[in-house]
């Protein structure tokens, strides 16, 4: 390109579209390289507090510019169209952005296995979700408006606005006033394998991870304890299952 010459010279409107898509991933990941340092450099609970600062402002900075040039109205700080959408679309969109976020995942996984094996993948699908997990109960704890502690009752509301909650079928146990039992009825990637014919995927590990590094993020009193979880045997009512109990 010589000098001053524009950066669409060139370009034709599949390749602009293709940029453009692009130019949002490289906005997703500047976004979280950001994150990542901060969290890095001042700890998580700073790098947090930060990202709580810098969402809403640079996401509607970023909205009411797209709003200008495609002419869409804006509302109380999201699209319109949002809020005019019907009701059984906007839940069916919930879902779509649920299992999107899922294949994201598995095509990771699936990636690193193909070059480098199933534990260096469940190696980096576990650290995965030691970051994850926090992060998805303090971004729940705040969209939920939760007390900084706010126990078992919490922890129930959070749980069921996780991404996994739109794609897979869970319910709750009530065992005494300290404790409740989560179960995982059917979920999404062990049913496919079961339609395959193949047997479970070992997710006990990340399990661990995940919902103990999700309870405590609620409230740092609760204790997460697995009861069951591939490629431990369970029941055919559910894949995995986790007590949570408070002192």
């Amino acid at each position: 390109m010589k000098e001053g010459q524009s950066p669409y010279l060139g370009l034709s409107k599949q390749d602009k579209g293709r940029l453009m898509m692009d130019m949002v991933m490289r906005m997703v990941m500047h976004y979280g390289f950001w994150f990542g340092e901060v969290r890095h450099q001042m700890g998580m609970e700073q790098a947090l507090e930060m990202m709580d600062a810098v969402t809403p402002k640079a996401a509607g900075i970023a909205m009411n510019r797209m709003a200008k040039t495609l002419g869409f109205e804006m509302k109380d700080g999201l699209p319109k169209a949002w809020s005019d959408m019907e009701e059984d679309v906007m839940n069916a969109c919930l879902q779509d952005l649920a299992k999107n976020w899922l294949v994201m995942d598995g095509v990771w996984f699936q990636t690193v296995e193909s070059c480098h094996g199933m534990n260096d993948a469940k190696r980096c699908n576990d650290s995965c979700w030691g970051r994850f997990s926090p992060y998805e109960a303090h971004a729940i704890k705040k969209f939920l408006h939760l007390d900084k502690n706010p126990g078992l009752a919490g922890l129930k509301k959070a749980l069921y606005l996780r991404m996994y909650s739109f794609i897979n079928t869970q319910s709750i146990v009530d065992e005494t006033p300290k404790s409740f039992v989560f179960q995982m009825n059917a979920c999404r990637v062990q049913t496919a394998r079961k339609r395959k014919g193949m047997p479970d995927y070992p997710c006990k590990s990340a399990g661990l991870v995940e919902y103990t590094y999700f309870a405590r993020a609620i409230d740092p009193q609760i204790k997460t304890a697995c009861i069951g979880c591939p490629p431990d045997p369970h029941p055919d009512d559910w894949y995995c299952a986790w007590r949570f109990t408070t002192e």
